[in-house]
């Protein structure tokens, strides 16, 4: 048990403080979910994508906290709970204490969603953290990791098999880069805010952007229409797309932006250019594919 701790804990050379331990804590726990899924045969029936994939298979540089899972076809009786078992399973053999449930309020439109929460104090000590941190902790405060899974997906979205080494060999179904980030533009258009910008959804496109990604236009256009901010009889090209970043961009108050995804982020120096006419400035570079480019 010890070998696999001090396996995870080798990604995390600078832990300094509570928020780093929490974060690498959280970042064991998420990774642990998705090794038990695949070894009970989740991915056999399902992707991995979002903002977490993207961390843990392509080095995003921010931290993030929920698991985002669709299926490959709809299951309007697909129960998630069926794997909690498998879950606790693995997370005994770490001697990590969690417990794994389903929302509380009923399922929301296409969505199963569940949480893992587990007591902070007693699981950073259960990976190593020094007690001179782990003390000043507060009583009863918990780690938590959301489980989202779209028992509804959209079409044309594409996919690739990724291998996680650590504690050993499992390979994980995901989204590729093209259709991910089709996930990603469809949060970033069509997310609605109410008093709260998503930040981390713009910081990730800038990521894509920079890396010079392609997104999967198809995919992006199943997702938009499924959720009724497109019109299936509408072609979804390169001007199109670029017509509804920039008036989408408008809306945007980048300084609740910045808010948002400050707590994610190392460097907050990362955000001072950000503004509506930086982010008007990135959308010609938007490039489209064909699906796996």
């Amino acid at each position: 048990m010890k070998d696999y701790i001090d396996a995870y804990l080798s990604k995390y050379p600078n832990l300094n403080n509570e928020t780093d331990w929490e974060n690498a804590a959280k970042e064991i726990i998420q990774e642990v979910c998705l090794r038990a899924l695949s070894h009970a045969g989740f991915f056999k029936y399902a992707s991995f994508y979002g903002g977490t994939c993207l961390r843990i298979f392509h080095n995003l540089p921010r931290y993030s906290e929920d698991l985002d899972f669709s299926l490959d076809k709809a299951d309007p009786d697909f129960d998630f709970s069926e794997y909690f078992e498998e879950i606790n399973k693995h997370f005994d053999i770490l001697g990590f204490s969690v417990d794994v449930s389903k929302k509380d309020k009923p399922r929301h439109g296409s969505t199963e969603s569940a949480f893992i929460k587990a007591d902070t104090s007693i699981n950073l000590l259960t990976i190593q953290c020094p007690e001179t941190i782990t003390r000043n902790i507060q009583a009863g405060k918990k780690l938590k990791v959301k489980f989202e899974v779209d028992i509804n997906p959209p079409s044309l979205a594409t996919y690739k098999i990724e291998t996680l080494l650590i504690p050993y060999p499992y390979t994980v179904r995901t989204y590729d880069l093209p259709s991910l980030y089709a996930g990603k533009l469809h949060a970033l258009i069509c997310r609605g805010w109410k008093d709260r910008v998503k930040g981390r959804d713009f910081y990730d496109f800038i990521w894509y952007i920079g890396r010079g990604h392609c997104v999967n236009l198809e995919h992006l256009k199943c997702r938009m229409v499924q959720s009724g901010h497109y019109d299936s009889n509408l072609v979804l090209d390169l001007p199109a797309l670029e017509s509804i970043l920039t008036k989408r961009f408008k809306e945007v108050d980048f300084r609740q932006a910045k808010q948002d995804v400050l707590p994610f982020i190392s460097n907050p120096t990362e955000l001072d250019i950000w503004s509506n006419e930086f982010f008007q400035s990135l959308i010609p570079k938007v490039k489209g594919g064909t699906p796996g480019t």
